[in-house]
């Protein structure tokens, strides 16, 4: 490692710099690396899980291998949340036993539980009207969207995709 004072045996190697004290509280907040430092790569585990179900705050998914069960809170799950459905497939994905994502299809399918009504050929996607879904997230859809319809919703974007 090298540091910011410019001190370099060598002139001509390059640097990548790194800023670590959004990551790290250190001294001093960035530091060189030369390009010849080895770095072990992070073993990020993906593992396919069905979400089962809710109790409270705690959502409990099942490893589709070995069947065992695993409970995550709403700050491990982040916006994921809002496109859950029960017996949904996710992909969860940890740290050293430590969970800090959970990736939903890139597509899910949401039935409307309840908007206001739409009128008779308003077939338009420009006017949008929120609509709550059956887990409880809330979207912009177009006008002629019912209570009942389904829609895909892209998870990506959170945004609505078209009427199933």
């Amino acid at each position: 490692m090298k540091t910011m004072d410019g001190n370099s045996a060598v002139a001509h190697v390059s640097y990548a710099f790194t800023d670590v004290a959004a990551i790290y509280p250190i001294t001093p907040s960035s530091v060189m690396a030369d390009e010849s430092d080895k770095y072990a790569a992070a073993q990020i585990e993906k593992r396919e899980m069905q979400y089962l179900y809710n109790d409270s705050d705690i959502y409990y998914f099942m490893d589709n291998e070995t069947y065992e069960q695993l409970p995550l809170n709403k700050e491990q799950l982040g916006d994921s949340l809002k496109f859950l459905k029960e017996n949904m497939n996710v992909k969860i994905l940890s740290y050293k036993g430590n969970v800090f994502s959970v990736e939903p299809p890139m597509f899910v399918e949401l039935e409307v539980t309840y908007t206001e009504p739409g009128f008779a050929g308003n077939t338009t996607t420009t006017s949008g009207k929120p609509a709550t879904l059956e887990n409880g997230y809330e979207i912009s859809v177009p006008m002629f969207i019912n209570i009942g319809d389904v829609i895909r919703i892209d998870t990506r974007t959170g945004e609505y995709m078209e009427r199933v």
